[in-house]
């Protein structure tokens, strides 16, 4: 097994990697709910199908920016729980990147399917759990606008005040642009220069813009006392020790090999062990059907119930309403999964 102590600061960077984008997207969604006063709540709202739809697709892209920043739109309320549910169906984590790479044409294919998927049973969710009236944040008293007062996003009179401004300001701006150099010179984050690295610089480049130029009530009580204080040390926190547990399992029991060797059972396996917050355990997946040990059905189970680091941050937030979906999506996978492999696909 791996060094404990190399384990432990691998899980450590990925979850301080996961947790600042967390951190970007949430500051972006509430920029965007206070710069727009509630129009973009009314955007999704008005058409429960093109909630499902945009929030699926956001599923489907490559990687896990998309669920987060779904995880994001739930925890203000402005998507619904069915609509999440279906975001972690569509999601295939980091696994899309490997698919691409292998079988294009099908991994394009199976994208399709999961966000097919994504929009039907988001629908079947909510008519579930809709006498429920799930809310995943009741404490957060920022999800509603201000009632009193109409809190801006930007105050001109913030430079005037340079060099007084408050050590929350100059605090926030020198982590951004330190985390903005790093990610530059690829110090963090995975090497190259990919999609996910570019998603980072602009929202690192968001934040900079975004701390130079709001009140400091907005700072303040939006970004240091709502989403830092109340939310992204708890995500890093679930994050961490999440990915430690993985890892260690991983190197303890070698699961790879035990699937391999129970093939008659690998379907269930997939989608158990799809309810594991991590992308690399489906990773075997993805090279049995490349090798053609098991067919495209055991490979959409795995991909329809597993969610990569797409579920972490929700964890954070409610365990109730993240229990719920993996539930759901266990169950859903299980079924559709069964039937196309009934059916010899």
């Amino acid at each position: 097994m791996e060094n404990v102590p190399q384990l432990v600061l691998e899980s450590f960077l990925k979850a301080v990697n996961i947790s600042i984008f967390v951190f970007m997207m949430m500051v972006l969604i509430d920029w965007l709910q206070v710069r727009t006063q509630g129009k973009l709540e009314g955007l999704l709202g008005k058409n429960i199908w093109r909630q499902y739809a945009l929030t699926s697709f956001l599923g489907a892209t490559p990687g896990c920016l998309g669920a987060f920043l779904v995880v994001s739109l739930y925890i203000r309320q402005l998507v619904s729980f069915g609509a999440l549910t279906g975001t972690m169906i569509a999601t295939s984590g980091d696994e899309a990147f490997v698919m691409l790479s292998q079988f294009p044409l099908t991994a394009l294919g199976l994208f399709g399917l999961l966000f097919v998927s994504g929009i039907i049973f988001a629908r079947i969710a909510d008519a579930i759990f809709r006498w429920q009236k799930l809310k995943p944040c009741p404490e957060c008293e920022l999800a509603e606008l201000h009632s009193e007062e109409v809190c801006q996003t930007f105050d001109s009179e913030v430079w005037r005040n340079f060099p007084g401004w408050s050590f929350l300001r100059y605090l926030f701006l020198f982590i951004t642009l330190a985390l903005f150099l790093l990610s530059i010179f690829q110090i963090i984050g995975e090497p190259g220069w990919g999609w996910e690295r570019i998603s980072l610089l602009v929202l690192l480049a968001f934040g900079l813009f975004l701390f130079l130029t709001c009140p400091e009530h907005y700072l303040r009580e939006h970004i240091f006392e709502h989403i830092l204080k109340k939310h992204i040390w708890k995500v890093f926190l679930w994050t961490f020790f999440a990915l430690l547990l993985v890892e260690v399992a991983l190197g303890r029991f070698n699961l790879e090999q035990y699937i391999q060797t129970h093939l008659a059972y690998v379907l269930l396996i997939s989608a158990f062990l799809g309810i594991i917050p991590e992308s690399g355990p489906h990773l075997v997946f993805v090279f049995l059907y490349t090798n053609g040990v098991i067919p495209f059905s055991i490979l959409f189970t795995s991909s329809f119930v597993q969610d990569g680091h797409g579920m972490l941050p929700l964890l954070s937030y409610t365990i109730r309403d993240s229990l719920l979906i993996k539930l759901l999506n266990l169950v859903f996978g299980l079924l559709v999964g069964g039937i196309l492999y009934l059916c010899g696909l």
